[in-house]
């Protein structure tokens, strides 16, 4: 999606009632996302990792948060490992070096906030 269109607001998103899980599907050996919203202060995903997939290591200049609502997940932020299930979250730092693996199939909203 092209970051001009990913400005427009999807309309069925807003002023519904939704169960995010069912916002994004598992594809098998694959990361799929689904952009919430997308400002200039921040932004808010929806990812669906398949089991085995992450992302690498890497920095973002804005605080994430990332909140599970499916699965598990290994994430590692400054050198230092978390392991996550459904219903648990963790803030990552901005600019601190952080990555994310599946141990099992999980999705996730990611909310990244300016700094």
């Amino acid at each position: 999606m092209k970051h001009a269109e990913s400005q427009e607001r999807d309309e069925r998103l807003v002023a519904h009632t939704l169960c995010l899980v069912d916002l994004v599907d598992y594809q098998d050996g694959a990361v799929v996302s689904r952009t919430i919203v997308d400002k200039e202060t921040g932004t808010v995903t929806l990812f669906a990792f398949d089991e085995g997939q992450g992302l690498s290591e890497h920095t973002t200049p804005y605080d994430a948060l990332v909140y599970l609502i499916d699965g598990e997940a290994e994430v590692v932020i400054s050198d230092k490992t978390f392991h996550l299930k459904d219903g648990e979250m963790i803030l990552m730092p901005a600019n601190e070096p952080h990555a994310l693996k599946a141990i099992k199939k999980f999705k996730v909203i990611l909310t990244m906030i300016k700094s």
